[in-house]
């Protein structure tokens, strides 16, 4: 019996990847991301998640004024060593490359949102608030599980520091002015 050998991308080149690398590179499991120029691969979605992830898609795209689109499953070019995938990001509907597009630009993106999992707790919490903030995006939302019901945490972004603050946490339903009028009943269990 023959294994087949590991695919070549699986050793990183010295200096770890590029964003542009995810573009090129053969046979990438859905949803790679780039961290700090390392390839990050996504576990299987809970029920949770995608019940969060469809509340506040519609949610978005329903209260989106014109101008905006909500895109899910593509990724942020926020420098050279870094590409992260939020599970929902607003954008400027003037990013729209075509049908080929497989990234956007942080300057495009109005809001982006990360459903925690179990397994990107470090990277949902600490690492891309981190790195959307240093690229300029306006506003971040981190969704957290609170026994199966989800719970917003929304930030805004701080232009003298270049850091989040926190504008509100909430619980059954998700009312904000900011980035645009909204109100979305969040799930329960």
């Amino acid at each position: 019996m023959s294994v087949a050998p590991y695919p070549d991308w699986l050793r990183p080149p010295t200096g770890g990847y590029t964003a542009d690398d995810l573009d090129r590179l053969p046979d990438l499991p859905p949803h790679t991301e780039l961290i700090d120029g390392s390839l990050v691969f996504v576990s299987p979605q809970t029920k949770f998640h995608m019940r969060t992830m469809r509340a506040l898609e519609r949610g978005l795209e329903s209260a989106a004024p014109a101008g905006w689109e909500v895109w899910r499953e593509m990724t942020v070019k926020l420098d050279l060593r870094n590409r992260p995938e939020p599970d929902l990001m607003v954008v400027d509907e003037e990013a729209d490359t075509g049908p080929g597009q497989t990234s956007c630009l942080p300057e495009h993106v109005l809001l982006a949102v990360e459903v925690v999992s179990q397994e990107s707790e470090a990277r949902d919490r600490e690492a891309k608030p981190r790195k959307y903030a240093a690229a300029g995006i306006r506003h971040f939302w981190r969704v957290e599980s609170d026994e199966g019901r989800p719970v917003v945490y929304a930030y805004e972004l701080d232009p003298a520091t270049h850091c989040y603050v926190a504008t509100g946490i909430f619980h059954d339903r998700l009312k904000l002015d900011r980035p645009f009028p909204l109100d979305i009943l969040l799930p329960g269990r």
